[in-house]
Protein backbone atom coordinates (compact mmCIF):
# COMPACT_ATOMS: atom_id res chain seq x y z
CA UNK A 1 0.00 0.00 0.00
CA UNK A 2 1.49 3.40 -0.74
CA UNK A 3 1.91 5.82 1.47
CA UNK A 4 -0.32 8.51 0.95
CA UNK A 5 -3.78 5.69 1.07
CA UNK A 6 -2.24 4.45 4.14
CA UNK A 7 -2.23 7.65 6.11
CA UNK A 8 -5.74 8.49 4.13
CA UNK A 9 -6.92 5.16 5.86
CA UNK A 10 -5.31 6.00 9.12
CA UNK A 11 -7.40 9.22 9.29
CA UNK A 12 -10.53 7.70 8.31
CA UNK A 13 -10.08 5.24 10.47
CA UNK A 14 -8.97 7.27 13.44
CA UNK A 15 -11.25 9.78 13.16
CA UNK A 16 -14.28 7.73 12.40
CA UNK A 17 -13.18 6.42 16.30
CA UNK A 18 -12.76 10.17 17.65
CA UNK A 19 -16.45 10.85 16.51
CA UNK A 20 -17.74 7.55 18.26
CA UNK A 21 -15.95 8.28 21.25
CA UNK A 22 -16.78 11.63 21.71
CA UNK A 23 -20.59 10.85 20.73
CA UNK A 24 -20.08 8.01 23.62
CA UNK A 25 -18.15 10.55 26.27
CA UNK A 26 -21.57 13.08 25.91
CA UNK A 27 -23.73 10.60 26.09
CA UNK A 28 -21.96 8.62 28.61
CA UNK A 29 -22.42 12.44 30.53
CA UNK A 30 -26.16 13.34 30.10
CA UNK A 31 -27.08 9.42 30.89
CA UNK A 32 -24.70 9.05 33.76
CA UNK A 33 -25.52 12.64 35.76
CA UNK A 34 -28.29 12.39 36.92
CA UNK A 35 -27.96 8.93 38.28
CA UNK A 36 -27.10 8.22 41.88
CA UNK A 37 -23.71 6.91 42.71
CA UNK A 38 -23.76 2.95 41.73
CA UNK A 39 -22.18 0.31 39.97
CA UNK A 40 -24.00 0.59 36.75
CA UNK A 41 -23.34 4.41 36.68
CA UNK A 42 -19.33 4.09 36.64
CA UNK A 43 -19.45 1.45 34.00
CA UNK A 44 -21.81 3.79 31.91
CA UNK A 45 -18.92 6.80 32.67
CA UNK A 46 -16.66 4.08 31.95
CA UNK A 47 -17.93 3.37 28.70
CA UNK A 48 -16.18 5.62 26.14
CA UNK A 49 -13.13 3.69 26.93
CA UNK A 50 -14.62 1.09 24.91
CA UNK A 51 -14.62 3.52 21.02
CA UNK A 52 -11.38 4.44 22.48
CA UNK A 53 -9.89 1.09 22.06
CA UNK A 54 -11.04 1.56 18.37
CA UNK A 55 -8.40 4.57 17.86
CA UNK A 56 -5.55 2.40 19.51
CA UNK A 57 -6.39 -0.32 16.79
CA UNK A 58 -6.53 2.03 13.89
CA UNK A 59 -3.15 3.01 15.09
CA UNK A 60 -2.01 -0.37 15.30
CA UNK A 61 -3.41 -1.07 12.10
CA UNK A 62 -1.72 2.05 10.85
CA UNK A 63 2.04 0.50 12.09
CA UNK A 64 1.37 -2.27 10.48
CA UNK A 65 0.90 -0.62 6.76
CA UNK A 66 3.13 1.76 6.71
CA UNK A 67 6.79 0.72 5.58
CA UNK A 68 10.13 0.28 7.68
CA UNK A 69 11.56 3.65 7.59
CA UNK A 70 8.32 5.26 8.43
CA UNK A 71 7.30 3.18 11.22
CA UNK A 72 10.88 3.22 12.87
CA UNK A 73 10.96 7.26 12.80
CA UNK A 74 7.48 7.08 13.97
CA UNK A 75 8.21 4.99 16.81
CA UNK A 76 11.99 6.82 17.83
CA UNK A 77 9.32 9.99 17.83
CA UNK A 78 7.04 8.38 20.27
CA UNK A 79 9.82 7.12 22.26
CA UNK A 80 11.13 10.85 22.67
CA UNK A 81 7.76 11.63 23.45
CA UNK A 82 7.56 8.73 26.40
CA UNK A 83 10.76 10.38 27.65
CA UNK A 84 9.58 13.95 28.13
CA UNK A 85 6.21 12.18 29.53
CA UNK A 86 8.19 10.32 32.04
CA UNK A 87 10.62 13.56 32.77
CA UNK A 88 7.31 15.68 33.26
CA UNK A 89 5.53 12.96 35.49
CA UNK A 90 8.89 12.48 37.44
CA UNK A 91 9.24 15.95 38.46
CA UNK A 92 5.38 16.85 38.86
CA UNK A 93 5.61 14.27 41.35
CA UNK A 94 8.11 16.36 43.26
CA UNK A 95 6.39 18.91 43.43
CA UNK A 96 3.21 17.45 44.38
CA UNK A 97 5.20 16.52 47.36
CA UNK A 98 5.93 20.10 48.06
CA UNK A 99 2.04 21.33 47.59
CA UNK A 100 1.65 21.50 44.23
CA UNK A 101 -2.18 20.15 43.66
CA UNK A 102 -2.56 16.67 42.01
CA UNK A 103 -2.73 16.07 37.84
CA UNK A 104 -5.63 14.36 36.66
CA UNK A 105 -4.18 11.69 34.22
CA UNK A 106 -5.97 13.36 31.22
CA UNK A 107 -2.42 15.47 31.62
CA UNK A 108 -0.42 12.57 31.35
CA UNK A 109 -2.28 11.45 27.84
CA UNK A 110 -2.12 15.72 27.00
CA UNK A 111 1.66 15.80 27.39
CA UNK A 112 2.30 12.13 25.68
CA UNK A 113 0.34 13.41 22.48
CA UNK A 114 1.40 17.09 23.04
CA UNK A 115 5.47 16.24 22.51
CA UNK A 116 4.89 13.37 20.07
CA UNK A 117 3.32 16.17 17.70
CA UNK A 118 6.23 18.32 18.21
CA UNK A 119 8.95 15.63 17.86
CA UNK A 120 7.27 15.17 14.55
CA UNK A 121 6.79 18.39 13.91
CA UNK A 122 10.62 19.74 14.64
CA UNK A 123 12.12 16.50 12.74
CA UNK A 124 9.91 16.78 9.70
CA UNK A 125 11.36 20.69 9.42
CA UNK A 126 14.99 19.61 10.24
CA UNK A 127 14.65 17.03 7.56
CA UNK A 128 13.35 19.17 5.36
CA UNK A 129 16.24 21.83 5.83
CA UNK A 130 18.65 19.62 5.31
Amino acid sequence: MREKQAISLYYRELFGALVIYVLALYASNFIAEPMPVSTLRNLIIAGPSIPALLMIWAIIRHFQRIDEYVRKWALENMGMAAAVTAGFSLTYGFMESAGYPRLSMFVTWSVLLGSWFVATCLRRWIERSQ
